[in-house]
């Protein structure tokens, strides 16, 4: 990870240094020529950190392994205003330029660039589609959107990305006297878009061609949860680790176009695999009707909550209702001298999902097991609750697992509980 960021870092500094040395003192001095120049850096730092977004969700296996799915989304986020202000001021400052450059006004020089520039009108519809995914990704918008919504919205990032490339490279005065500047961009979007289409598009085809999966029963566990059980070929050369999840895709005519990560419940049983869902959108929900027979591609194995994570013998696992199935097949992979406790909480007896699973593999281990059951008024788990049940919880490693609210709060009352911040791992359900 630090040399992935390192080398990030010199690239980010490439472009900057590229599109300083592009600038002359006429340039600069000439009506809008400043804020030309702003716009410039603005529009290629951008883009550059757009590229930055795309690789972190890639799917790109040793990012995946060393980082975790959710680290990767975290960092994701965590660009994305970043380089969306900047394609913004991009946009504005090359606009406003060029316009005191003609000594038109602002508005008329929009009609100039759409008209009169290659690509422009491309790369225009390219920007409209970045800031329709930029506002689905705030918080607020992003909780009122159903998954399928809002997945489909941010497959229009490659589009608006494919759109943008053909402008930056034909008008894109940085390259004007540098072809070298000009092919090391290009490598760098091609390398971007090798890596896509190899992680999200080609491998993924290759793994499901090879393994052949087919569900051959889906069965009621808890109320709104159920498993899919699915049989395959080669599934002993799968290397998964109890608690990775797979992005599945099940080939019926309602859900064949849209993939959802759901963690496997149980370790591989050749030829069997089974994956737990609860039914908390519109897909997920129609998991209980597909039939035996259907087909069904995968990707991955990706996350990095596997016991690989520990740094201790000591283990906590905390899960909260449908949350228990990637814990309950990293308990499967957990090596025999691990020390094990495991904390579950649910609102009724009845939503402990693999509750006697759960219960058979912790007293095969000598473990100790902890039901938590009730409102979260009248059975609270708290700093409180979580030292009475587990006093050495600070020299543990804590798994946690469950809706985002819940694994925010668990992680809260660990580290005030004195638990390491590296002996914390989680694995969150939400988008």
């Amino acid at each position: 990870m630090d040399a992935c960021a390192g080398l990030a870092g010199l690239g980010f500094g490439a472009v900057v240094a590229a599109v300083i040395t592009s600038e002359s003192r006429g340039a600069l001095t000439a009506p809008g020529g400043q804020l030309t120049a702003v716009g410039r850096m603005a529009g290629f730092t951008g883009t550059y950190l757009l590229l930055i977004m795309v690789v972190l969700v890639a799917r790109v296996p040793w990012l995946e392994r060393a980082a975790g799915q959710d680290q990767l989304i975290r960092w994701h986020r965590r660009v994305s205003p970043w380089a969306v202000t900047l394609i913004v001021i991009h946009v504005l400052t090359i606009t406003i330029g060029y316009a005191q450059s003609a000594k038109s006004p602002a508005l008329h020089e929009v009609w100039v660039l759409l008209r009169s520039y290659p690509d422009i009108l491309a790369a225009s519809v390219g920007f409209v589609l970045l800031m329709l995914a930029g506002i689905t990704s705030y918080r607020s918008v992003r909780r009122r959107l159903k998954y399928e919504t809002w997945w489909v919205i941010h497959l229009y990032l490659y589009l608006a990305l494919a759109l943008a490339f053909a402008h930056q490279i034909v008008t894109g005065v940085v390259f004007i006297g540098h072809p070298l500047v000009r092919a090391l961009w290009i490598v760098v979007w091609a390398s971007t878009a090798g890596v896509v289409i190899v992680f999200r598009i080609g491998q993924p085809i290759w793994r499901s061609l090879r393994h052949q999966l087919r569900v051959v029963e889906v069965r009621d566990e808890a109320p709104g949860v159920v498993s899919v059980i699915c049989r395959g070929r080669h599934l002993d050369k799968l290397a998964v680790s109890g608690g990775q999840f797979f992005m599945w895709r099940f080939l019926t005519r309602e859900l064949w176009w849209q993939a959802h990560p759901y963690s496997l419940s149980a370790l591989p049983i050749p030829p069997y695999l089974r994956v737990t869902v609860k039914g908390l959108g519109d897909s997920s929900r129609a998991l209980a009707r597909v039939r035996p027979g259907t087909a069904v591609a995968i990707e991955g194995p990706y996350g990095a909550f596997t016991h690989h994570a520990r740094l201790s013998d000591g283990v906590v696992l905390i899960g909260a209702g449908v949350g228990v199935t990637p814990l309950r097949a990293l308990l499967e992979d957990l090596p025999g001298n691990a020390d094990v406790v495991v904390v579950l909480r649910a609102s009724t007896v009845s939503d402990l999902v693999h509750r006697a699973e759960v219960a058979g593999l912790v007293e095969q281990r000598g473990g100790r097991l902890h039901e938590i059951v009730g409102s979260r008024h009248r059975a609270r788990l708290d700093a409180r609750a979580l030292l009475r049940v587990v006093p050495d919880i600070a020299g543990r490693d804590v798994y946690i697992c469950g809706p985002e609210g819940f694994s925010a709060e668990i992680v809260s009352a660990a580290l005030r509980l004195g638990v390491a911040y590296d002996q914390i791992h989680t694995e969150a359900f939400g988008f």
